[in-house]
């Protein structure tokens, strides 16, 4: 019940950005994800396109593709609520899917296994210094990651990062989060 109210109130608080700071906020943070080893490093990106109020990965998608880098989407089943990996080449090879979230047109695109991925960009409301990540509640990423073994990447506001969160034994944190003020390297916090 905590974890709903949680977030509710944060998405409350994203709405409540103007369009101008969601803007300038994303482009900050798209900019210091392209400083970080992991983003220059990867060859492979899993990525969420976004929809407000989440950090914009239209553009961040777009400066993949302009650095020669393979883009991956996820298309969820939600019945055994698992994801899989898709390349995409363009836009246009997306159509609205499961809880409305644009996904690859799997008989236009190419199934990227995990190993393959490099990097993920993962999604979340509400993040810890630590990494500790509030999804949206689906459970998807909690599955991927459990036997991922590539980079990890979470992109937030900097009012997204609280002190505590509920957690379970089957959340896991990501390794680093971009924020527009700030690169937070979870792996060494305690």
């Amino acid at each position: 019940m905590e974890k709903k109210i949680l977030r509710r109130k944060m998405m409350q608080d994203l709405r409540e950005l103007d369009s101008l700071q969601y803007a300038q906020r994303s482009f900050q943070i798209g900019e210091r994800l392209y400083q970080t080893t992991e983003w220059k490093n990867a060859q492979t990106i899993g990525i969420t396109v976004s929809r407000f109020p989440e950090i914009d990965t239209w553009s961040i998608i777009r400066m993949a593709w302009r650095q020669g880098k393979v883009v991956t989407i996820p298309k969820s089943s939600p019945i055994q609520k698992e994801m899989s990996f898709y390349q995409i080449k363009t836009f246009l090879q997306m159509e609205k899917g499961y809880s409305n979230l644009y996904e690859p047109i799997t008989k236009e695109t190419r199934l990227f296994p995990k190993s393959e991925i490099d990097l993920l960009i993962v999604p979340g409301l509400i993040f810890t210094m630590k990494g500790d990540r509030l999804g949206f509640g689906g459970g998807f990423y909690d599955r991927f990651l459990s036997d991922y073994q590539g980079y990890t990447i979470a992109l937030a506001f900097t009012n997204q990062i609280k002190e505590k969160i509920p957690t379970e034994p089957y959340d896991l944190p990501v390794q680093k989060i971009v924020t527009e003020s700030a690169l937070i390297d979870c792996v060494n916090k305690e």
